[in-house]
């Protein structure tokens, strides 16, 4: 139920004295426009998110560990993503990626729709403006129809009431007619807030899946030139275990070994060869993935990199975790829905109190058509207000004010855990990083190692002081530490892109 209170009416010919009346009362509502309900928003302060990223055992090696904690130099989420890849071909793939990928396309689009609600919020604040170009309204009724009124002041004139169909009123109208609310508690306002906190929202959102985009074109670029270099190495072990098998075969036909012999030195080449058409098939899964982030259909892509000469980054100034607020998109729009969320509040809380509108008109109204397009005598002016209150639909508005409420309480939770797993994600590609760099100078060692063994038990074989299962136990440990040496020098590589992507960087 709604309570309407009629301030003032203004009709036909408006004099001086109205007109002020009428600038009175638009004066007084500008006034009060100035009351707003509502908190103003102010980013929550969390005392539980450490001021350092944690890092534990960090002994990566003196100047990374060292780097990693750097605050006052440029930080790494600050330096352009096209710096910080430097690889020509990858920053080819990923200026593609960036023009063609389905999904930035898509995010792209959000932001057009963002921007129109934005606009259409600002709009609010201006009158509603319709016209009626032109009107004709032509009443007919009977005589039993309930008109009472009209038919006593036909017989008050001597007229007879017709008792059939009839004309009753005929008049020709145009009007222009404009309404505006005035934005008394501050709902336009609230409204325009929540509506430039989701457009902002959906700009975090596109520099998300830019970052991501970057991320994951790297990631699987460097996995593509892994499993090139995979590959290699199964041809050579290949090669490798054909040599032993065809000096295992003149040992068998000389009658110097075993059956036994030749089919287990055959088994571990066939072994070798088997390893080639699973590395190319992951190749094929991984080129497929990259084309689709690309934007393409499946097709070759030229690798012109080697993957020894592929070096390590070492731009880990990580800055403190605070500043993930502003670096991090997903931080950034759990923020922004905050902020929306606390004016959708706002808007809950004005809708509890009056609303005040004024509506305006100017127009030409006449009965007979001749006289219609003469101002002076088919000329009108309206102008009037209305004040609207809610009465019984009082504990619905409170209730939805009590859900934007706890929504807001809610949307805060949210920006907390955003916040905490935004540093979470750092301290682990931190951690990443530190361990991986462990095991890939342990990994270096070892591959020195095999190759010394794999030597001597060539060597030793050849000169009947090793049997074959020395040289395929060699062979097999050899494989498998350069194997191993490529996949952890690429996970360091993929620990970086990942720490770039985890610290806000890749949008700039």
């Amino acid at each position: 139920m709604k309570k309407i209170i009629d301030i003032h009416t203004i009709k036909r010919k408006p004099n001086i004295n109205r007109y002020l009346n009428a600038s009175c009362i638009l004066l007084i509502l500008l006034i009060l426009g100035s009351c707003k309900v509502g908190q103003q928003y102010e980013r929550p302060q969390f005392d539980d998110v450490s001021e350092e990223f944690y890092v534990k055992d960090s002994v990566l090696n003196d100047s990374l560990a060292e780097a990693a904690i750097t605050r006052d130099s440029l930080m790494m989420s600050h330096i352009p993503w096209r710096e910080f890849i430097e690889d020509s071909t990858l920053i080819a793939l990923i200026d593609t990626a960036l023009v063609n990928n389905i999904d930035l396309q898509k995010a792209m689009r959000n932001m057009d729709i963002g921007m129109e609600y934005l606009a259409q919020s600002k709009a609010n604040f201006l009158p509603s403006v319709n016209a009626t170009p032109a009107g004709f309204r032509r009443e007919y009724y009977s005589e039993n129809y309930n008109n009472y009124g009209s038919n006593r002041a036909r017989r008050n004139h001597g007229e007879t009431p017709p008792t059939s169909l009839y004309t009753e009123r005929l008049e020709y109208t145009s009007a222009l007619q404009a309404d505006w609310e005035i934005d008394i508690w501050g709902k336009l306002r609230w409204q325009k807030e929540a509506a430039r906190a989701d457009f902002m929202k959906s700009q975090e959102f596109k520099k998300a899946v830019q970052t991501e985009l970057i991320a994951e074109v790297a990631s699987t670029y460097y996995n593509l030139i892994m499993l090139k270099s995979q590959v290699e190495v199964a041809e050579k072990n290949y090669a490798l275990n054909d040599s032993t098998y065809n000096i295992v075969k003149l040992q068998y036909d000389a009658g110097e070994t075993t059956s036994l012999a030749l089919q287990q030195t055959k088994s571990q080449q066939l072994k070798a060869q088997s390893l080639i058409p699973q590395l190319e098939r992951q190749y094929t899964v991984q080129e497929n993935k990259l084309n689709r982030l690309l934007g393409r259909s499946p097709r070759a892509i030229e690798l012109t990199a080697n993957f020894d000469d592929i070096q390590f980054q070492e731009k880990y100034k990580t800055g403190v975790p605070i500043e993930l607020v502003k670096n991090r998109p997903d931080v950034a729009m759990a923020e922004y829905e905050l902020i929306a969320q606390n004016a959708r509040t706002g808007v809950a809380e004005a809708l509890k109190y009056p609303s005040l509108s004024i509506g305006a008109g100017l127009g030409l109204n006449s009965f007979e058509l001749e006289n219609f397009f003469d101002p002076v005598s088919s000329a009108f002016a309206l102008l009037n207000g209305s004040i609207f209150q809610p009465i019984f639909n009082n504990r619905k508005l409170k209730t939805n004010y009590r859900v934007a409420l706890t929504e807001r309480e809610i949307a805060q939770l949210e920006f907390k855990d955003n916040l905490i797993g935004a540093v979470e994600d750092v301290s682990n590609s931190l951690t990443r990083i530190n361990k991986l760099t462990q095991e890939y100078k342990i990994a270096q060692e070892r591959i020195e190692v095999t190759q010394k063994g794999l030597k001597d038990a060539a060597l030793l074989f050849r000169g009947g002081f090793a049997n074959y299962l020395e040289v395929i136990t060699a062979q097999s440990d050899a494989l498998e530490s350069e194997l191993n040496e490529i996949n952890t020098k690429k996970q360091i590589l993929i620990a970086n892109i990942e720490l770039y992507r985890s610290l806000g960087g890749g949008w700039q």
